[in-house]
Protein backbone atom coordinates (compact mmCIF):
# COMPACT_ATOMS: atom_id res chain seq x y z
CA UNK A 1 0.00 0.00 0.00
CA UNK A 2 1.51 3.52 -0.89
CA UNK A 3 0.58 6.60 1.26
CA UNK A 4 1.71 10.01 0.93
CA UNK A 5 1.70 12.19 4.35
CA UNK A 6 2.01 15.33 4.48
CA UNK A 7 2.39 16.95 8.39
CA UNK A 8 0.75 19.90 10.13
CA UNK A 9 4.67 20.92 10.76
CA UNK A 10 7.67 19.45 11.56
CA UNK A 11 7.83 18.96 15.35
CA UNK A 12 8.38 14.84 16.05
CA UNK A 13 4.90 14.23 16.80
CA UNK A 14 4.37 15.66 13.05
CA UNK A 15 6.67 14.57 11.16
CA UNK A 16 8.48 11.18 12.52
CA UNK A 17 6.03 9.51 14.95
CA UNK A 18 3.87 9.18 11.29
CA UNK A 19 6.96 7.53 10.19
CA UNK A 20 7.44 5.09 13.52
CA UNK A 21 3.61 4.13 12.87
CA UNK A 22 4.11 3.29 9.27
CA UNK A 23 7.52 0.71 9.51
CA UNK A 24 5.28 -1.08 11.86
CA UNK A 25 4.00 -2.64 8.30
CA UNK A 26 6.62 -3.14 6.22
CA UNK A 27 4.06 -3.58 3.56
CA UNK A 28 3.52 0.18 3.43
CA UNK A 29 5.46 2.52 1.27
CA UNK A 30 5.31 5.92 3.00
CA UNK A 31 6.06 9.06 0.95
CA UNK A 32 6.44 12.11 3.12
CA UNK A 33 8.05 15.52 2.04
CA UNK A 34 11.83 16.71 3.13
CA UNK A 35 11.88 18.28 6.40
CA UNK A 36 13.25 21.70 5.35
CA UNK A 37 10.39 21.92 3.13
CA UNK A 38 8.13 22.48 6.86
CA UNK A 39 7.59 24.93 8.82
CA UNK A 40 8.80 25.62 12.79
CA UNK A 41 7.48 27.53 15.79
CA UNK A 42 8.57 30.75 13.80
CA UNK A 43 9.05 29.75 9.94
CA UNK A 44 6.19 28.70 7.90
CA UNK A 45 6.24 26.17 5.44
CA UNK A 46 7.95 26.18 1.79
CA UNK A 47 4.41 26.25 0.07
CA UNK A 48 6.02 26.26 -3.73
CA UNK A 49 8.49 23.44 -2.18
CA UNK A 50 5.34 21.49 -1.07
CA UNK A 51 3.11 22.39 -3.61
CA UNK A 52 5.71 20.70 -6.13
CA UNK A 53 6.11 18.32 -3.70
CA UNK A 54 2.48 17.02 -3.76
CA UNK A 55 2.63 17.97 -8.18
CA UNK A 56 5.23 14.93 -8.46
CA UNK A 57 4.34 12.64 -6.53
CA UNK A 58 4.26 8.95 -8.19
CA UNK A 59 1.18 6.90 -8.02
CA UNK A 60 -0.44 6.72 -4.35
CA UNK A 61 -3.22 4.64 -2.70
CA UNK A 62 -3.98 7.09 -0.38
CA UNK A 63 -2.73 10.84 0.30
CA UNK A 64 -2.94 12.44 3.20
CA UNK A 65 -3.09 16.67 3.37
CA UNK A 66 -2.39 18.53 5.86
CA UNK A 67 -4.85 21.54 4.06
CA UNK A 68 -3.58 24.37 6.81
CA UNK A 69 0.24 23.33 5.75
CA UNK A 70 -0.65 23.97 1.75
CA UNK A 71 -3.00 27.27 2.32
CA UNK A 72 -1.35 28.92 5.23
CA UNK A 73 2.29 27.42 5.76
CA UNK A 74 1.56 25.82 8.75
CA UNK A 75 -0.98 25.66 11.53
CA UNK A 76 0.64 28.37 13.44
CA UNK A 77 1.13 30.54 10.13
CA UNK A 78 -2.82 30.21 9.92
CA UNK A 79 -3.16 31.88 12.83
CA UNK A 80 -0.47 34.61 12.15
CA UNK A 81 -0.21 35.29 8.50
CA UNK A 82 -1.81 38.30 6.58
CA UNK A 83 -2.76 36.93 3.45
CA UNK A 84 -5.85 38.02 2.01
CA UNK A 85 -8.67 36.09 1.26
CA UNK A 86 -8.04 36.11 -2.76
CA UNK A 87 -4.60 35.97 -2.23
CA UNK A 88 -5.63 32.41 -0.67
CA UNK A 89 -8.07 31.74 -3.39
CA UNK A 90 -5.14 31.85 -6.11
CA UNK A 91 -3.81 28.73 -4.01
CA UNK A 92 -6.97 27.21 -3.37
CA UNK A 93 -7.49 27.05 -7.16
CA UNK A 94 -3.78 25.54 -7.73
CA UNK A 95 -4.75 22.77 -4.93
CA UNK A 96 -7.90 21.61 -6.66
CA UNK A 97 -6.32 21.15 -10.12
CA UNK A 98 -3.46 19.19 -8.17
CA UNK A 99 -6.03 17.18 -6.36
CA UNK A 100 -7.99 16.58 -9.48
CA UNK A 101 -5.26 15.04 -11.35
CA UNK A 102 -4.53 12.66 -8.82
CA UNK A 103 -6.28 9.41 -8.83
CA UNK A 104 -5.42 8.51 -5.39
CA UNK A 105 -8.02 8.84 -2.42
CA UNK A 106 -7.52 12.17 -0.32
CA UNK A 107 -7.68 12.20 3.62
CA UNK A 108 -7.92 16.10 4.36
CA UNK A 109 -8.45 18.19 7.19
CA UNK A 110 -8.68 21.55 8.13
CA UNK A 111 -7.84 23.19 11.80
CA UNK A 112 -11.17 25.87 13.18
CA UNK A 113 -8.97 28.58 14.24
CA UNK A 114 -8.35 28.27 18.11
CA UNK A 115 -8.77 30.68 20.95
CA UNK A 116 -6.27 30.03 23.48
CA UNK A 117 -7.00 31.13 26.98
CA UNK A 118 -3.85 32.59 28.06
CA UNK A 119 -1.46 36.00 27.29
CA UNK A 120 1.38 33.74 25.20
CA UNK A 121 1.87 35.00 22.06
CA UNK A 122 4.33 32.52 21.10
CA UNK A 123 2.06 30.54 18.56
CA UNK A 124 -0.06 33.75 18.21
CA UNK A 125 -0.22 36.75 16.76
CA UNK A 126 2.18 39.55 18.73
CA UNK A 127 -1.21 40.99 20.50
CA UNK A 128 -2.09 38.08 22.17
CA UNK A 129 0.83 38.75 24.96
CA UNK A 130 -1.33 41.37 26.33
CA UNK A 131 -4.88 40.69 25.06
CA UNK A 132 -4.70 36.70 24.61
CA UNK A 133 -7.27 36.17 27.85
CA UNK A 134 -9.49 39.31 27.16
CA UNK A 135 -10.42 37.63 23.59
CA UNK A 136 -10.82 34.47 24.89
CA UNK A 137 -13.32 35.89 27.47
CA UNK A 138 -15.05 38.05 24.46
CA UNK A 139 -15.45 34.88 22.38
CA UNK A 140 -16.51 32.66 25.25
CA UNK A 141 -19.51 35.33 26.70
CA UNK A 142 -19.90 36.12 22.96
CA UNK A 143 -20.79 32.74 22.07
CA UNK A 144 -22.75 31.74 25.49
CA UNK A 145 -24.93 34.92 25.80
CA UNK A 146 -24.89 36.27 22.21
CA UNK A 147 -23.06 39.66 23.08
CA UNK A 148 -19.92 40.34 25.44
CA UNK A 149 -18.23 43.66 26.18
CA UNK A 150 -14.45 44.11 26.17
CA UNK A 151 -11.61 47.12 26.31
CA UNK A 152 -9.69 44.85 24.11
CA UNK A 153 -8.80 48.19 21.66
CA UNK A 154 -11.10 47.97 18.19
CA UNK A 155 -8.53 47.82 15.87
CA UNK A 156 -6.82 45.03 17.39
CA UNK A 157 -10.31 42.65 18.15
CA UNK A 158 -11.40 44.12 14.39
CA UNK A 159 -7.88 42.30 13.62
CA UNK A 160 -8.45 39.17 14.96
CA UNK A 161 -11.91 38.97 13.43
CA UNK A 162 -11.14 39.35 10.29
CA UNK A 163 -9.08 36.71 10.18
CA UNK A 164 -11.14 34.53 11.98
CA UNK A 165 -13.74 35.35 8.98
CA UNK A 166 -10.87 34.55 6.28
CA UNK A 167 -9.99 31.32 7.40
CA UNK A 168 -13.93 30.34 8.15
CA UNK A 169 -14.45 31.27 4.68
CA UNK A 170 -11.41 28.79 3.40
CA UNK A 171 -13.12 26.20 5.66
CA UNK A 172 -16.80 26.55 3.77
CA UNK A 173 -14.63 26.04 0.55
CA UNK A 174 -13.01 22.89 1.64
CA UNK A 175 -16.52 21.97 2.62
CA UNK A 176 -17.49 22.88 -1.04
CA UNK A 177 -15.04 20.25 -2.60
CA UNK A 178 -16.21 17.71 -0.54
CA UNK A 179 -19.60 17.98 -2.04
CA UNK A 180 -17.69 17.72 -5.25
CA UNK A 181 -15.76 14.32 -4.29
CA UNK A 182 -12.71 16.03 -4.36
CA UNK A 183 -12.06 14.10 -1.48
CA UNK A 184 -12.50 10.85 -0.11
CA UNK A 185 -12.60 11.94 3.78
CA UNK A 186 -12.48 15.71 4.89
CA UNK A 187 -12.34 16.74 9.29
CA UNK A 188 -12.39 20.20 10.39
CA UNK A 189 -10.31 19.66 13.67
CA UNK A 190 -10.82 21.76 17.08
CA UNK A 191 -7.43 22.40 18.45
CA UNK A 192 -7.76 23.88 22.33
CA UNK A 193 -11.25 24.62 22.74
CA UNK A 194 -13.72 25.15 24.96
CA UNK A 195 -17.26 24.68 26.34
CA UNK A 196 -17.81 28.18 24.11
CA UNK A 197 -16.72 30.48 21.73
CA UNK A 198 -16.47 31.22 18.53
CA UNK A 199 -14.45 28.38 17.36
CA UNK A 200 -17.23 26.22 18.82
CA UNK A 201 -19.53 28.61 17.38
CA UNK A 202 -17.69 27.95 13.57
CA UNK A 203 -17.65 24.30 14.39
CA UNK A 204 -21.37 24.45 14.49
CA UNK A 205 -22.38 26.68 11.49
CA UNK A 206 -19.86 24.25 9.67
CA UNK A 207 -21.88 20.83 10.96
CA UNK A 208 -25.35 22.43 9.71
CA UNK A 209 -23.53 22.57 6.38
CA UNK A 210 -22.85 19.00 6.38
CA UNK A 211 -19.26 18.78 7.88
CA UNK A 212 -17.50 16.43 9.89
CA UNK A 213 -15.37 18.18 12.57
CA UNK A 214 -13.74 16.80 15.36
CA UNK A 215 -11.88 18.28 18.93
CA UNK A 216 -8.29 18.20 18.61
CA UNK A 217 -5.74 18.53 15.84
CA UNK A 218 -1.98 17.13 16.08
CA UNK A 219 -3.46 13.96 16.15
CA UNK A 220 -5.80 13.76 13.63
CA UNK A 221 -3.70 13.06 10.40
CA UNK A 222 -2.38 9.97 12.49
CA UNK A 223 -6.83 9.16 12.73
CA UNK A 224 -7.01 9.45 9.42
CA UNK A 225 -3.44 7.30 8.32
CA UNK A 226 -5.60 4.76 10.55
CA UNK A 227 -8.68 5.44 8.77
CA UNK A 228 -7.21 5.23 5.49
CA UNK A 229 -5.84 1.48 6.51
CA UNK A 230 -9.37 -0.36 4.91
CA UNK A 231 -9.39 -2.73 7.77
CA UNK A 232 -11.40 -2.53 11.23
CA UNK A 233 -11.45 -3.99 14.65
CA UNK A 234 -13.95 -3.69 17.77
CA UNK A 235 -12.54 -2.27 20.92
CA UNK A 236 -13.91 -2.16 24.58
CA UNK A 237 -13.22 0.38 26.12
CA UNK A 238 -12.34 0.79 29.99
CA UNK A 239 -12.66 3.45 32.39
CA UNK A 240 -10.71 3.07 35.34
CA UNK A 241 -12.37 6.02 36.90
CA UNK A 242 -15.92 4.96 35.04
CA UNK A 243 -17.90 7.27 37.63
CA UNK A 244 -15.81 10.01 36.17
CA UNK A 245 -16.04 9.69 32.03
CA UNK A 246 -18.48 12.46 31.49
CA UNK A 247 -16.03 15.38 33.00
CA UNK A 248 -14.32 17.11 30.03
CA UNK A 249 -10.88 17.18 29.82
CA UNK A 250 -8.11 20.64 29.37
CA UNK A 251 -8.56 21.84 25.90
CA UNK A 252 -11.24 19.96 24.70
CA UNK A 253 -15.22 20.68 24.95
CA UNK A 254 -16.57 17.24 24.69
CA UNK A 255 -16.27 14.28 27.63
CA UNK A 256 -13.58 11.99 28.09
CA UNK A 257 -15.98 9.51 27.20
CA UNK A 258 -16.95 11.26 23.89
CA UNK A 259 -13.37 11.88 23.26
CA UNK A 260 -12.97 8.13 23.15
CA UNK A 261 -15.93 7.36 20.89
CA UNK A 262 -15.39 9.70 18.61
CA UNK A 263 -11.40 8.80 18.43
CA UNK A 264 -12.38 5.16 18.12
CA UNK A 265 -15.02 6.09 15.19
CA UNK A 266 -12.47 8.45 13.25
CA UNK A 267 -9.81 5.75 13.00
CA UNK A 268 -12.48 3.23 11.19
CA UNK A 269 -12.49 1.14 13.94
CA UNK A 270 -16.16 0.33 15.59
CA UNK A 271 -17.21 0.37 19.45
CA UNK A 272 -17.99 -2.86 21.09
CA UNK A 273 -19.85 -3.36 24.19
CA UNK A 274 -19.48 -6.99 25.00
CA UNK A 275 -15.83 -7.60 26.17
CA UNK A 276 -15.99 -10.99 25.11
CA UNK A 277 -16.86 -10.25 21.28
CA UNK A 278 -14.07 -7.57 21.52
CA UNK A 279 -10.85 -7.67 19.62
CA UNK A 280 -8.92 -5.10 21.55
CA UNK A 281 -9.44 -3.71 25.39
CA UNK A 282 -8.81 0.13 25.82
CA UNK A 283 -7.99 1.10 29.07
CA UNK A 284 -8.50 4.44 30.00
CA UNK A 285 -6.67 6.23 32.98
CA UNK A 286 -9.46 8.88 33.70
CA UNK A 287 -9.33 12.03 36.07
CA UNK A 288 -11.44 12.38 39.10
CA UNK A 289 -13.01 15.44 39.68
CA UNK A 290 -10.18 17.62 36.63
CA UNK A 291 -7.58 16.75 34.68
CA UNK A 292 -4.45 17.44 36.06
CA UNK A 293 -1.30 18.68 34.43
CA UNK A 294 2.32 18.40 35.82
CA UNK A 295 3.86 21.33 34.41
CA UNK A 296 1.50 23.74 34.64
CA UNK A 297 1.34 22.56 38.85
CA UNK A 298 -2.32 21.53 37.96
CA UNK A 299 -2.61 18.46 40.46
CA UNK A 300 -4.95 15.83 40.61
CA UNK A 301 -6.06 12.74 42.62
CA UNK A 302 -3.62 10.09 40.96
CA UNK A 303 -4.18 6.24 40.15
CA UNK A 304 -4.82 4.23 43.61
CA UNK A 305 -5.62 0.96 42.56
CA UNK A 306 -3.97 -2.05 41.26
CA UNK A 307 -3.62 -3.08 37.35
CA UNK A 308 -3.08 -6.14 35.75
CA UNK A 309 -2.53 -6.85 32.14
CA UNK A 310 -5.20 -9.15 30.84
CA UNK A 311 -4.91 -12.33 28.61
CA UNK A 312 -6.47 -11.05 26.03
CA UNK A 313 -5.06 -7.72 22.89
CA UNK A 314 -5.22 -4.26 25.24
CA UNK A 315 -4.28 -0.97 24.81
CA UNK A 316 -3.67 1.80 27.37
CA UNK A 317 -4.61 5.54 27.30
CA UNK A 318 -3.10 7.40 30.13
CA UNK A 319 -5.11 10.84 30.31
CA UNK A 320 -5.03 11.59 34.06
CA UNK A 321 -2.79 14.24 33.23
CA UNK A 322 -2.39 16.14 30.54
CA UNK A 323 0.96 16.91 28.84
CA UNK A 324 2.59 13.33 30.83
CA UNK A 325 2.18 9.98 31.86
CA UNK A 326 0.27 9.41 35.46
CA UNK A 327 3.63 8.78 37.63
CA UNK A 328 1.09 6.05 39.78
CA UNK A 329 -0.16 4.60 37.41
CA UNK A 330 2.98 4.05 35.54
CA UNK A 331 4.67 2.45 38.44
CA UNK A 332 1.47 -0.02 38.99
CA UNK A 333 1.57 -0.69 35.18
CA UNK A 334 5.66 -1.66 35.69
CA UNK A 335 5.02 -4.37 37.57
CA UNK A 336 3.27 -5.85 34.54
CA UNK A 337 5.23 -7.90 31.95
CA UNK A 338 4.62 -6.94 28.33
CA UNK A 339 3.70 -9.84 26.17
CA UNK A 340 4.09 -8.54 22.42
CA UNK A 341 1.35 -11.14 21.39
CA UNK A 342 -1.41 -8.62 23.73
CA UNK A 343 0.61 -5.64 24.28
CA UNK A 344 -1.14 -3.18 21.51
CA UNK A 345 0.42 0.18 23.02
CA UNK A 346 0.79 3.25 25.80
CA UNK A 347 0.33 6.71 25.37
CA UNK A 348 0.21 9.53 27.84
CA UNK A 349 0.99 12.34 24.87
CA UNK A 350 -0.17 15.92 25.56
CA UNK A 351 -4.14 16.40 25.51
CA UNK A 352 -6.72 13.69 25.80
CA UNK A 353 -7.19 13.22 21.82
CA UNK A 354 -3.80 13.12 20.69
CA UNK A 355 -3.39 10.41 23.68
CA UNK A 356 -5.71 8.71 21.72
CA UNK A 357 -5.52 9.35 18.30
CA UNK A 358 -1.70 8.63 18.33
CA UNK A 359 -2.56 5.56 20.37
CA UNK A 360 -5.49 3.87 18.40
CA UNK A 361 -3.46 4.49 14.86
CA UNK A 362 -0.33 2.70 16.39
CA UNK A 363 -2.81 -0.73 17.58
CA UNK A 364 -4.46 -0.70 14.17
CA UNK A 365 -1.57 -0.44 12.35
CA UNK A 366 -0.12 -3.85 14.33
CA UNK A 367 -3.16 -5.80 14.42
CA UNK A 368 -3.83 -4.94 10.53
CA UNK A 369 -0.11 -5.14 9.63
CA UNK A 370 0.66 -7.65 6.22
CA UNK A 371 4.15 -7.35 7.26
CA UNK A 372 4.11 -6.92 10.91
CA UNK A 373 7.50 -5.58 12.06
CA UNK A 374 7.75 -5.77 15.76
CA UNK A 375 10.84 -4.07 16.40
CA UNK A 376 9.76 -0.93 14.79
CA UNK A 377 6.87 -1.95 17.34
CA UNK A 378 8.71 -1.97 20.11
CA UNK A 379 10.44 1.40 19.17
CA UNK A 380 7.39 3.04 19.14
CA UNK A 381 6.57 2.05 22.80
CA UNK A 382 9.68 2.99 23.85
CA UNK A 383 9.96 6.64 22.63
CA UNK A 384 6.02 6.81 24.24
CA UNK A 385 7.19 5.95 27.63
CA UNK A 386 10.20 7.75 27.36
CA UNK A 387 8.62 10.95 26.07
CA UNK A 388 5.58 10.46 27.99
CA UNK A 389 6.61 9.27 31.68
CA UNK A 390 9.69 9.91 31.71
CA UNK A 391 10.09 13.29 30.24
CA UNK A 392 7.24 14.75 30.57
CA UNK A 393 6.16 13.85 33.72
CA UNK A 394 9.22 13.80 35.34
CA UNK A 395 12.98 14.91 33.52
CA UNK A 396 10.80 18.19 32.26
CA UNK A 397 10.41 19.30 36.15
CA UNK A 398 14.17 19.17 36.49
CA UNK A 399 14.74 21.45 33.93
CA UNK A 400 15.50 25.03 33.36
CA UNK A 401 16.81 25.46 29.35
CA UNK A 402 17.18 23.04 26.68
CA UNK A 403 20.32 21.72 27.40
CA UNK A 404 20.90 18.48 25.70
CA UNK A 405 23.68 17.23 27.26
CA UNK A 406 22.25 17.48 30.81
CA UNK A 407 18.42 16.11 29.26
CA UNK A 408 20.60 12.96 27.85
CA UNK A 409 22.56 12.59 31.48
CA UNK A 410 18.70 12.75 33.35
CA UNK A 411 17.32 9.95 30.83
CA UNK A 412 19.96 7.14 31.89
CA UNK A 413 18.15 5.78 34.60
CA UNK A 414 14.72 5.81 32.96
CA UNK A 415 15.96 4.28 29.66
CA UNK A 416 17.33 1.52 31.83
CA UNK A 417 13.75 0.95 32.98
CA UNK A 418 12.36 0.74 30.19
CA UNK A 419 14.80 -1.09 28.32
CA UNK A 420 14.40 -3.86 30.69
CA UNK A 421 10.70 -3.70 30.50
CA UNK A 422 11.32 -4.44 26.59
CA UNK A 423 14.03 -6.69 26.45
CA UNK A 424 15.96 -4.74 24.36
CA UNK A 425 19.03 -1.74 24.46
CA UNK A 426 19.02 1.47 22.41
CA UNK A 427 21.44 3.94 21.84
CA UNK A 428 19.14 7.31 22.50
CA UNK A 429 19.65 10.33 21.05
CA UNK A 430 17.67 13.82 22.40
CA UNK A 431 16.65 17.24 20.53
CA UNK A 432 15.00 20.40 21.05
CA UNK A 433 13.52 21.00 17.02
CA UNK A 434 12.11 24.07 18.90
CA UNK A 435 14.42 25.09 21.40
CA UNK A 436 11.76 25.22 23.68
CA UNK A 437 11.10 22.33 26.59
CA UNK A 438 7.55 21.74 25.27
CA UNK A 439 8.48 19.08 23.05
CA UNK A 440 11.78 16.81 22.50
CA UNK A 441 13.34 14.73 19.58
CA UNK A 442 14.00 11.17 20.50
CA UNK A 443 15.86 9.41 17.91
CA UNK A 444 16.59 5.48 18.84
Amino acid sequence: MKIAFLPIDNRPVCYTLPQILSNIDGNIEFSIPQRKLLGDLTHPANIDGLFEWLENLPAQDTIILSLDTLIYGGLIPSRRGNETLEELKLRLDKLKEILKTKNAKIFAFSSIMRISNNNYNEEEKEYWAQYGKKIFEYSYNLHKTGCANTDVPQEILTDYLETRKRNFEVNKIYLEWQKEDVFEFLVFTKDDCAQYGLNVKEAQELEALGAYTKTGADEIPLSLLSKSINKTFKIYPIFLEPDSKSLISNYEDVSVEMSVKSQIELAGCEICTDKDDADLILYINNFIEHQGEIVMKINTKSFAGEFKTPNKPYMIADVRFANGADNNFVSELLKNKFDDKYFYGYSAWNTTANTLGSLICGAKMKFCAQKYNQANFKKLQITRFLDDWAYQANVRQMLKKTDENELALLMKEYEQIIFNLFNTNYKVKYSYPWHRLFEVEIWI
